[in-house]
């Protein structure tokens, strides 16, 4: 028997309320004064957020690219960390004080597919009719992002209603900075996914397309997986400076249009695995946006198509830049002949989380160096302006600090130097 389908809003506090990021329509980000979520489902929490940021699937809701499964006054948000106030009688795994990262993907933990550890792939949290007339099937529900994954309310906010909490919310230890925390709410559980998807190891070569904070974590931890040769594809010079600080080899895509010929110029066999890490907008193509414009074009098949074509014969291809709908031109062809296996799909955090935890408290794993700058939460409508037009300083993550964290700092962020490079850590 299917379990029940849990609410997807909250019940709403008589009396209290909280700022929070609301999508006001394309382009536009309000910080709303709403009310405070309570207790709806037994197996929820209420978390006092402390920190939050902005992703770049945030920015897809914020240009309106599914602007018709969102309604004005949606919460936004999918990366937060914060304390726990109140959990409902059937959470177990935490409690009132303890401090917890706020995970994206919410899972029931019962169906097959969480039983089988596919927690995006959930049957039970995700009521969504529009995913399934397009896709066939719905996937799980995530915080913060539309009708089409449920329509929960996201955590850029004061507080947030985490269903599921004892999947959802994972107990973090007090010591830790929290952007070594916010790290890894999403980024770095996105790029083990991808590495995992890609089945990298030992002694290969792999070309990761995208530079952005996902692309970067992701070479970065293939290092850990002993890859030997790390390709970093992208057209932002400050990004590609990263990665080649970071000890990847970077390709400029915009000085090496037919990224793959330069590749199979230097690697004779080609890649053995390769990532797509940057998404449907990613095309070489001057006309692309106006194909968009007018319904001939939704998604971009040109990094894909570079990438079946950089990969070695029998080679793994993985995506996880973000795709949703159709595209022309794809090399079906290729892909079958040269016996690529390709895989993709959003993250499954909780498989991830205890190894990529227990690096982090080893000193193993520093997340920090994604977060290039620091702001308040209340300043979260000009950050995403900023992220939208690739102007955040460092041009990486912006970590958000509300009122309450702000409050509970052991040390103040504007005494910290802001750059990208982590600390003492392997990776």
């Amino acid at each position: 028997m299917a379990a029940v389908m849990p609410s997807t809003g909250y019940t709403p506090h008589p009396t209290k309320m909280m700022k929070a990021a609301q999508w006001m329509g394309t382009g536009k980000v309000e910080v709303g004064v709403v009310p405070k979520p309570m207790i709806t489902e037994p197996e929820d929490a209420i978390v006092q957020i402390t920190h939050c940021t902005i992703s770049g699937s945030d920015i897809h809701l914020y240009e309106g690219e599914l602007k018709d499964a969102m309604e004005k006054g949606d919460i936004l948000g999918q990366e937060a960390i914060g304390l726990v106030e109140e959990v409902g009688p059937n959470v177990k795994s935490i409690q009132p004080g303890d401090r917890v990262i706020i995970l994206p993907v919410i899972s029931c933990g019962t169906c097959d597919y969480c039983q089988r550890q596919e927690y995006s792939l959930c049957d039970n949290t995700n009521p969504s009719r529009e995913m399934e007339a397009t896709y066939g099937h719905r996937l799980g529900g995530k915080l913060g992002y539309s009708r089409v994954c449920g329509g929960y309310p996201g955590d850029q906010a004061e507080y947030c209603r985490v269903p599921h909490a004892d999947l959802s919310c994972v107990k973090a230890p007090e010591h830790i900075d929290a952007r070594k925390l916010l790290g890894l709410t999403n980024v770095v559980t996105t790029a083990w996914h991808a590495l995992e998807l890609a089945e990298v190891q030992e002694g290969d070569v792999l070309g990761v397309w995208g530079c952005g904070p996902i692309g970067l974590a992701t070479q970065r931890l293939a290092r850990l997986r002993g890859a030997r040769k790390i390709y970093a594809m992208d057209k932002d010079a400050q990004r590609l400076r990263i990665a080649g600080d970071f000890g990847m080899t970077p390709v400029d895509v915009d000085a090496h249009p037919d990224v793959a010929e330069y590749i199979m110029s230097i690697e004779d066999h080609g890649l053995d695995r390769s990532i797509e890490a940057s998404g449907y907008h990613s095309s070489q193509k001057a006309e692309f946006p106006a194909m968009q414009a007018i319904g001939l074009e939704r998604d971009s098949s040109d990094t894909l198509s570079a990438i079946i074509k950089a990969t070695r014969k029998g080679g793994n291809v993985a995506l996880v830049g973000d795709f949703f709908f159709t595209t022309h031109n794809f090399p079906i062809g290729p892909l079958m002949q040269k016996a690529l296996t390709l895989r993709g799909g959003q993250t499954w955090p909780q498989k991830y989380y205890p190894f990529l935890m227990d690096l982090v408290v080893q000193g193993k794993l520093d997340t920090a160096w994604l977060f290039t700058y620091v702001d308040d939460f209340e300043n979260i409508a000009d950050m995403y302006q900023k992220f939208s037009q690739h102007e955040v300083p460092g041009r990486l993550k912006v970590c958000l600090v509300t009122a309450f964290g702000r409050s509970q700092q052991m040390q103040s962020y504007s005494d910290l130097p802001v750059h990208y490079v982590g600390a003492d850590s392997d990776i």
